[in-house]
Parts: structure tokens; C-alpha cells; sequence
């Protein structure tokens, strides 16, 4: 299988390159024929240059650590939360009944319908910030863990149980690797769940250092290319935060494989 999905991807990053290149001269184009309002559109070169004015005179740079702080504190929060909780839910189906709805009607809830209740118990700043990004990423986490454990294959119950495993070296060696594909597909979803809930949740509470101030000031002071670069770099970071958890998928999978 490796030889055969190894040749397919090498078309598509080209296809994916490609696109890119042709979205920039589109946006090249429209500006040097003023085909869109100069104020609403700033050029490459612009952006490049606000980009050089933030590295060498401004705080771009603290405002993305002050943002990958939030994120990371608040994914590690509600992903460890997400794993504990699914865990005991997938194993115990008594657990499961008396919790599992509860659960379920908090994945339900719209994401954004917990930032004026977190905002009132932990208030607007890091605090608040952090409550509501491990939120957006517990709920992922949660239900994937539990299906992932819940759905372990009956035959791999039985054998254990045959093979008198006690329940420490059931779940070590049987129901953790069944259930790793899951986990990882929770965590993935996790990790974008967080990072749009880190957007929000600087756009939306307190503005302080970060990117989502950023976003902010570019807006209140009209400063297109601030807004163009900061939401460039927050694309960026997410698209290094899915390319990191599809390795990771890819390397679960390999080890897996016999």
C-alpha cells in the first residue's frame, strides 16, 4: 500500500502549489490594475513590508507566543480532561450510562454558547481564555476516546479474559492500541477545535497581547496589511498544527502495521 499512496501525493502537493501560485497572481493582478479599492486590499509586497516593520519595530512576535500559550496550555487542559473521562467511559458501561448522556448533551452545545458563562466564572483574561480553548478541545477528545475504547472488538475481551489478563494489562496491551486510531482522530480534532477556540476566545473576551489583539487593532485602525499578515500567520500556524497531527497519524499507523 505504501508504494501505491507514496506516488498519489506528489501530484496533489503540486496541484496544491499550483493553486497557491495562482491565487497570488489573481491577487497581483487585482491590484495592479485596481480591479479592488486599494484601502481593502494591500499588496504582497505591503504585507511583506508590515511583516518586516512587526520582526524589526514591533510585537508580532510576542503576540504569536502569547497566543501559542493560551492554545497550549488550554489543548493540554481539555485533552488530558478529554482522555481521562472517555477513557472511563469506554471501559465502563455502567459509567457510561450514568454519565454518557451528560456528555453527550454538552458535545451538543454550541462551542461559542460557553464563552458569556466561562467569561462570567473565570473572567476575560488568560484565565477565561484558557477555560474556553481546553473546552473547544475536550469535546473531540472526549467522544472519540470513549467510542474508541467502547468499540474494542468482543474476540479481544475474550482472549483476554481467557488469557486471566488483569485489568491493568488488558487495557495496556488490548484496549490502548485498539483504540489509539480514534484517540488520535479526537486529538487531531482537538487540536483544530483549539486553535479556532483561541481565535475566538482573544476576539471575543479582553483584548490583550496576541494575535487575536492584532486582529483587533488592525481593524479599529483600518491597517489592512496588519489584518492581511496576522491572518495569514494564524492560517499558517494551523496548517503546521494539522501537517504535525496527520505525521502523527501516519507514524500510528505504520507502527500498527504488521
Amino acid at each position: 500500500m505504501a508504494d501505491i499512496s507514496l506516488p498519489r501525493r506528489l501530484p496533489e502537493r503540486r496541484a496544491a502549489l499550483i493553486s497557491f501560485g495562482l491565487i497570488v497572481l489573481i491577487w497581483i493582478a487585482a491590484r495592479q490594475f485596481d480591479l479592488v479599492d486599494r484601502r481593502f486590499l494591500p499588496s504582497p509586497l505591503e504585507i511583506l513590508e508590515r511583516l518586516r516593520y512587526e520582526l524589526t519595530q514591533g510585537t508580532i512576535l510576542g503576540d504569536i507566543g502569547a497566543t501559542l500559550w493560551r492554545n497550549l496550555i488550554g489543548f493540554g487542559i481539555g485533552a488530558g480532561a478529554g482522555l481521562a473521562l472517555g477513557a472511563a467511559l469506554g471501559l465502563s458501561r455502567g459509567f457510561a450510562a450514568v454519565i454518557g448522556p451528560t456528555v453527550v448533551a454538552q458535545r451538543q452545545t454550541a462551542l461559542f454558547a460557553w464563552v458569556p458563562l466561562l467569561a462570567m466564572w473565570f473572567g476575560g483574561n488568560d484565565t477565561g481564555k484558557i477555560a474556553f480553548i481546553a473546552v473547544a478541545a475536550f469535546q473531540p477528545v472526549v467522544i472519540n476516546t470513549w467510542q474508541g475504547f467502547a468499540q474494542v472488538p468482543q474476540t479481544y475481551r475474550e482472549l483476554s479474559e481467557a488469557l486471566l489478563f488483569r485489568r491493568r494489562d488488558y487495557i495496556r496491551l488490548v484496549a490502548l492500541p485498539a483504540a489509539l486510531p480514534a484517540i488520535f482522530t479526537g486529538l487531531h480534532g482537538g487540536l483544530i477545535y483549539a486553535w479556532l477556540a483561541t481565535v475566538g476566545s482573544e476576539l471575543f473576551l479582553n483584548i490583550a497581547p496576541g494575535l487575536g489583539g492584532r486582529l483587533s487593532e488592525g481593524s479599529q485602525l483600518f491597517h489592512i496589511d496588519l489584518l492581511f499578515l496576522t491572518i495569514l500567520i494564524f492560517a499558517l500556524i494551523g496548517l503546521a498544527y494539522n501537517s504535525l497531527a496527520e505525521r502523527a497519524e501516519t507514524l500510528l499507523v505504520k507502527w500498527k502495521r504488521p
